[in-house]
């Protein structure tokens, strides 16, 4: 089957709004998240972050610590492994510092004791001497070639010369004559804007527990995106085999693309594998805030030309990024976006990747995307204010389309950027009566979307239910799209399917959930699992018939024959093949391995009403409305629930 083509199907399952697997336990508060596991044994883990931007690290003395009661071990960067992976040593290195420590709250040893007022007691028995460095937080002051060198020898041979070694790489994406196009403009405005780095502000905190044997062999389980990362990470971290390490994601309290990191993980381990206990590690709120990944800050310079119909002539967008205190691709994805939403004849974007002594950055809903549109979009608005032209009219004629050669490349297929705009058009929101110092602000937005490396395991139970196993953490609603998708497939009620979200042991390997990923790439394994699953049944039928397999086909949870040529036979139940399962051939599953492809862009638009208060600047969101290219919504509670929290989170 052809899964991008579109088809004519009316689901029963698919595109209702069933109850979510999870929300009993969460609401009740019966959900294990990372910090809620425990062992027997256990012990309590600590870690001491540097009170200095930038420092080299003279010495470590730890034998106060190691004295002092209840403590049974410390580590530091020396018990961690050696790697030839560049992109490997900056993981490591930002969980503890070798030489230098890089940024306010770098960790720099870790202590594990019997009790948490042990742990802190002998975390501050560790006495680090320093050597204080100069040290720079601002994009701009760290690409200038007198500032402060984060970490040197990283630039990559793409970056022109004349700035400092904090700028590690660079980026153009483009086409057509730029001169050209600002010729034909009516009018060019060029603005220039800085954004902060924002936190993605996650309820639950990093925690994990480890436990690892003088063997190699262990266990970890953790809060995280991704235990198949978290597994590869330490293992390498750890010099150990990563089959030997089992790694078990817990319920997540919140991610936003902050929890695709490793930062507590490997220290865990390595204090269990010193004193042979477990340890666990929780992060507090303040260490989370100085020691975790943020957003990239930004600064950027983005000049437009329009003429005064409203048909933009060119574009250009000078994107510096700074991505903590290691060298970041996130500038890329910026400048891809910057200007996707527009069908443009002459456009440039250029991005700087930039070191600067803060937290390694993390991903954070649609990381380099928003930063980069909103300073397209603030100029688009500014030049639609100068000819008096309608913002959303000026969207709509100058949008990509199906054939619009990309600002960063592809030429697009199918899109739904025009859909979204003339439903926001046609919405009373756009033409609700404003009042006195009240606004109306619109833009558009733009992701990839990915596909990626995905396993799925679905098997028949002996009484005609389902149990899905994949691998990808839930942040969004996918135990729920999943067992949808295979209910739909096999045509059985949803509440007859469990999806379950398996270690790094008992399923083949998948990518993070990240990138808007996991419902289409897990979903069409799922699918196609389920359709095996199908095979394998009228299959077993066909054969109790005494007719070609062929000749048997699947329809609402039924094996029916195909045809009157294929002989007179009572439908079969997915319970009644199930219940016989061991006398035709054993166990019936579907299972299905693939790096998914095909993920096709998303865009959409977002109307938003505002009142200022002149006397104080205070600002209130009155009214705010999203327009989304979602295609078909599985669970729409879900995808309007994503709509939402992206709405608040932007919000602030």
């Amino acid at each position: 089957m052809n899964f991008n083509a579109p088809i004519d199907r009316k689901f029963k399952v698919v595109g209702t709004r069933m109850e979510r697997p999870d929300g009993r336990d969460k609401v009740t508060g019966k959900a294990a998240y990372g910090a809620d596991i425990s062992a027997p044994g256990m012990l309590h883990g600590r870690i001491l972050r540097s009170p200095h931007a930038h420092a080299r690290i003279k010495s470590i003395d730890v034998s106060e610590a190691l004295a002092a009661p209840g403590v049974k071990a410390v580590v530091t960067a020396a018990d961690f492994a050696e790697t030839d992976d560049q992109d490997m040593a900056d993981i490591r290195d930002n969980c503890l510092a070798r030489d230098k420590v890089l940024y306010d709250g770098h960790a720099v040893a870790a202590v594990a004791a019997t009790s948490k007022s042990a742990a802190k007691h002998a975390m501050r028995l560790i006495k680090v001497d320093y050597e204080i460095l100069p040290h720079v937080t601002d994009v701009d002051e760290a690409m200038k070639h007198d500032a402060p060198v984060v970490q040197a020898g990283r630039v990559y041979e793409s970056v022109p010369g004349g700035y400092s070694e904090n700028v590690t790489s660079f980026f153009e994406f483009g086409h057509g004559d730029l001169d050209a196009g600002f010729a034909k403009a009516d009018k060019i405005i060029e603005r220039s804007f800085k954004t902060a780095a924002t936190h993605q502000g996650y309820i639950e905190p990093h925690a994990c527990m480890g436990n690892l044997g003088s063997d190699g062999k262990g266990e970890l389980w953790c809060c995280t995106q991704g235990q198949y990362m978290v597994r590869a990470n330490c293992a390498e971290i750890l010099g150990i085999e990563a089959s030997q390490l089992r790694v078990t994601s817990s319920e997540i309290g919140g991610g936003f693309g902050g929890k695709t990191t490793t930062f507590i993980e490997p220290v865990a381990l390595a204090l269990s594998r010193k004193c042979g206990k477990p340890v666990k590690i929780v992060m507090s709120r303040e260490e989370v805030l100085r020691a975790t990944g943020p957003t990239a800050s930004t600064s950027m310079d983005v000049k437009i030309g329009m003429t005064k119909d409203g048909r933009i002539t060119a574009g250009t967008a000078a994107l510096r990024y700074q991505g903590g205190a290691f060298p970041s691709g996130t500038v890329t994805m910026g400048a891809q976006s910057a200007f996707a939403a527009y069908d443009l004849e002459a456009v440039q974007t250029l991005g700087w990747g930039v070191m600067t002594n803060r937290p390694k950055e993390a991903a954070y809903r649609a990381p380099g995307a928003p930063t980069a549109i909103f300073a397209v979009e603030s100029v688009v608005d500014e030049l639609c204010q100068e000819f008096g032209l309608d913002p959303l009219d000026v969207r709509i004629q100058n949008a990509a389309r199906k054939g619009t050669l990309s600002s960063y490349g592809p030429t697009f297929d199918e899109i739904g950027l025009v859909a979204t705009l003339e439903a926001a058009k046609a919405h009373p929101h756009y033409t609700a009566p404003l009042g006195e110092n009240q606004g109306r602000g619109l833009s558009c937005g733009f992701w990839f979307n990915f596909g990626g490396n995905t396993s799925v395991s679905l098997n028949l139970n002996d009484d005609g239910t389902v149990g899905v196993v994949e691998g990808n953490p839930d942040i969004g609603g996918s135990r729920a799209s999943i067992s949808m998708m295979a209910a739909e497939e096999l045509g059985i009620p949803y509440d007859h399917v469990r999806t379950v979200i398996a270690d790094t042991s008992s399923l083949g390997f998948n990518d993070v959930t990240d990138g808007s990923r996991v419902t289409f790439a897990v979903g069409l394994a799922t699918i196609k699992a389920a359709r095996a699953a199908i095979d394998e049944m009228c299959g077993r039928v066909a054969k109790l018939w005494g007719i070609d397999p062929d000749a048997v086909v699947w329809e609402d949870g039924y094996a029916k024959p195909a045809g009157a040529n294929a002989g007179q036979h009572d439908p079969m139940s997915i319970q009644e093949i199930a219940a016989i399962a061991g006398s035709t051939g054993g166990p019936i599953a579907g299972h299905h391995e693939v790096n998914a492809e095909g993920a096709g862009v998303s865009f959409g638009v977002h109307l938003c009403d505002t009142e200022v208060d002149p006397e104080t600047g205070a600002t209130t969101v009155l009214r705010y409305t999203v327009f989304q290219d979602a295609g078909k919504a599985v669970h729409p509670d879900y995808v309007e629930g994503q709509m939402q929290g992206g709405a608040v989170q932007g919000i602030g």
